[in-house]
């Protein structure tokens, strides 16, 4: 038979406390790569959809002619413009998305590189930017200046 000796079993604040502290630096040491991670994961899902966007939209071009105008923006193809008999959409299966960032892609056309531009500004929502505020556009690959 054991005596009782009026203790109980458990972690004393100071054994909590320092199982915190541990916590803590393996956050402080963990997260920031975690997060860097998912700032590329994101650029790297604008650069895919941007492309889909590009397929979509040299699609339209083939059965219409001509590119979307600016005006009509990519909703073009999706719903069909005023006026085009040959418009066989939507050409996309589900509305434009927006970017991993929840602002919309921004479309010219004519474009200042191209035919036309597709770019999302990134993290920030401004133009111009680097790390995950880089922009990214249908004219260029990730990184590349």
């Amino acid at each position: 038979m054991q005596k009782e000796t009026g203790k109980q079993s458990g972690f004393t604040l100071i054994e909590l406390l320092i199982v915190m502290v541990i916590l803590g630096l393996l956050a402080a040491l963990v997260g920031p790569k975690f997060f860097k991670h998912e700032g590329k994961s994101r650029q790297k899902a604008a650069k895919a959809q941007i492309s889909l966007l590009e397929a979509s939209v040299d699609t339209y071009r083939l059965e219409i002619g001509k590119y979307p105008t600016t005006e009509q923006g990519l909703q073009a193809l999706r719903v069909k413009p005023d006026g085009l008999e040959k418009w066989d959409g939507p050409y996309l299966p589900k509305d434009v998305p927006p970017d991993p960032w929840g602002n919309a892609y921004i479309y010219r056309c004519p474009g200042e590189h191209g035919d036309y531009d597709i770019l999302s500004l990134g993290a920030d929502g401004n133009p111009g930017g680097e790390g995950d505020d880089l922009d990214i556009v249908s004219w260029k690959n990730i990184g590349q200046d």
